[in-house]
């Protein structure tokens, strides 16, 4: 037996048996572990310090953990973020604490998606991490800014893991097909580089993912008594294509980001691939019509009103055709968007106003202004002094002032060159001009 002593080797995903247990087998990662690197002379050294390891998944973060542990010769005691509470967090530390004292033996303790805890949780770690009762070692796909504590975090050493590469995946790949003990070695199977290369294409920088595909396809390959797997067991073992994306996760955020900044930035064919990898990664539709929406009111206003036109279309023609044939006036809205002329003076003009109102209050409003649908408001002056704009020419009243006395000279609203809006400035500029 290898690698578990509870059950037969065969029995354990090939993922599981092929994690290597020491640095020297590790793959990839050479930039916070070749050597020379500060975390490969804190291993050498046996000075291990509280960690965060963030990396998207299959990037090696519970293997390095646990070699981190064995190379510099700690306890090692592990927990679920998602199955554990503070009740089990401090069992396993007021174990490994007595432990310490009785073998001398300091102990690291692996909180596998430490994003998980709640901010009290976290809390309750702080106090063993600051006296070095443990030593932590956090693995998260969420960045850590966002999902981990500012004291936790100063007292961690954050270490990026990043997807691994193509040469990297081979090598894994490769290992696994000749390992006799925890690989495929003894069944003789074969595959050809060709074949490799797929798999690696279909992992996404995620060695799980790679080990698990290849498995999978050398178990359809050997029930049928042959010993070369063909791109057709791959892909009868790929099934459907779950692409590296978390709804809720940085990559959610990213893609999105990439998607309203390539509007914005009025390329159509980076808008209409990052929606598609979106939408063909599980993305709702209607979040990212929704999305559309906002961004033909902030990023394209009234130097193209027909834009939130057309973006409250889609969501409407969504609503009643659904997918797939949805994605159709979709791509329509978001060509459209991207290739429109650009003003964010809906942002601009609001933000300028809310200060004011968050400045001064809710001002009086002038009593000109001011409805007087009862005697005693005509009596009171309400809507005494207003000026009808269609009983004068060009449909103004030169020199009105619409906005309370402490802020009657506020110009909000300052219109762009770029598309209707440039007429816009043009026609205030004519209407402005009689107030002068």
């Amino acid at each position: 037996m290898s690698k578990t002593q509870d059950k037969p080797v065969r029995q354990i995903p090939i993922a599981q048996r092929m994690r290597p247990e020491n640095l020297s087998d590790f793959v990839g990662q050479e930039h916070i572990i070749g050597k020379g690197k500060y975390l490969r002379k804190a291993i050498e050294s046996k000075k291990v310090p509280s960690m965060i390891l963030w990396g998207p998944p299959g990037s090696g973060k519970t293997t390095l953990a646990k070699i981190i542990a064995r190379e510099a010769r700690y306890e090692f005691e592990s927990l679920s973020a998602v199955m554990s509470g503070v009740k089990e967090m401090k069992a396993v530390i007021e174990k490994s604490i007595e432990g310490s004292r009785m073998f001398g033996k300091n102990t690291i303790l692996f909180i596998d998606e430490i994003h998980h805890f709640n901010k009290s949780q976290q809390d309750a770690l702080l106090p063993y991490v600051e006296r070095g009762d443990i030593v932590l070692i956090g693995a998260t796909t969420e960045n850590p800014s966002f999902s981990i504590n500012a004291a936790l975090l100063s007292r961690c050493k954050v270490f990026v893991l990043n997807p691994l590469r193509a040469d990297e995946l081979k090598e894994i790949i490769k290992r696994a097909v000749t390992d006799k003990t925890n690989g495929l070695g003894e069944t003789g199977i074969s595959v050809s580089e060709e074949l490799i290369s797929l798999i690696v294409k279909y992992s996404y920088g995620d060695a799980r993912r790679a080990l698990n595909l290849l498995e999978a396809a050398a178990v359809l390959t050997l029930s049928d008594g042959r010993r070369e797997i063909t791109e057709d067991d791959f892909h009868k073992a790929l099934l459907e294509k779950v692409h590296l994306y978390d709804k809720k996760g940085d990559e959610h955020y990213n893609v999105v980001s990439a998607f309203i900044k390539s509007m914005r930035g009025s390329d159509p064919d980076a808008a209409v691939y990052y929606m598609t990898r979106m939408l063909e990664s599980g993305e709702d539709p209607l979040f990212i019509i929704r999305r559309m929406i906002i961004f033909a009111a902030e990023d394209i206003g009234n130097a193209d009103p027909q834009a939130l036109i057309l973006a409250t279309s889609t969501l409407i023609a969504f609503q009643n055709i659904g997918m797939p044939e949805g994605v159709l006036p979709m791509t329509e809205c978001a060509i459209y968007l991207a290739c429109a002329p650009k003003s964010n003076t809906s942002l601009t003009t609001y933000a300028k106003a809310r200060k004011d109102f968050l400045e001064y209050g809710p001002l009086e409003i002038p009593l000109k202004l001011r409805n007087a649908p009862t005697g005693l408001m005509k009596s009171l002056g309400y809507s005494d002094g207003y000026k009808y704009p269609h009983n004068f020419d060009g449909n103004y009243v030169s020199n009105e002032i619409y906005l309370p006395d402490k802020i009657a000279k506020r110009k909000y609203y300052e219109p762009s060159e770029n598309g209707l809006e440039k007429e816009i400035k043009e026609r205030l500029s004519r209407i402005r001009k009689k107030d002068e």
